[in-house]
């Protein structure tokens, strides 16, 4: 988790063989969040299971979600009532500030708000 304080997001990171674009994504997103000074916790699901699981109060108290995944997600019912960007992992890889972006019109639209980048 980055500790910088502003906005809180949460993310899940999923890949299909689970293995480095789950964590290339992950780490991608800390340094950019880093750079926004929004504080971030992220999921990732992959070839060791899930690891850093978001509860149901974490998705609760943040102001959007970012679900980056070329993979259906375990427990994806938890963020159906979120405001959430999704975005497949090659998309963010090749144009993260595109998922920036969207972040932050999500984060003044309407609670159950979903962006779906391609």
């Amino acid at each position: 988790m980055t500790i910088t304080g502003g906005r809180f997001l949460v993310a899940v990171t999923a890949c299909v063989s689970g293995v480095a674009h789950t964590y290339m994504a992950a780490e991608q997103l800390e340094k950019l969040c880093q750079k926004e000074k929004w504080l971030i916790k992220i999921e990732t699901q992959g070839a060791l299971g899930i690891e850093n699981y978001l509860t149901v109060e974490d998705i609760r108290r943040a102001d959007a979600v970012l679900l980056i995944t070329d993979i259906e997600l375990d427990g994806a019912e938890r963020f159906i009532h979120a405001r959430y960007v999704q975005v497949g992992i090659n998309v963010f890889l090749r144009k993260p500030q595109n998922v920036i972006g969207a972040v932050r019109k999500l984060l003044s639209a309407p609670q159950h708000t979903h962006i779906t980048l391609s």
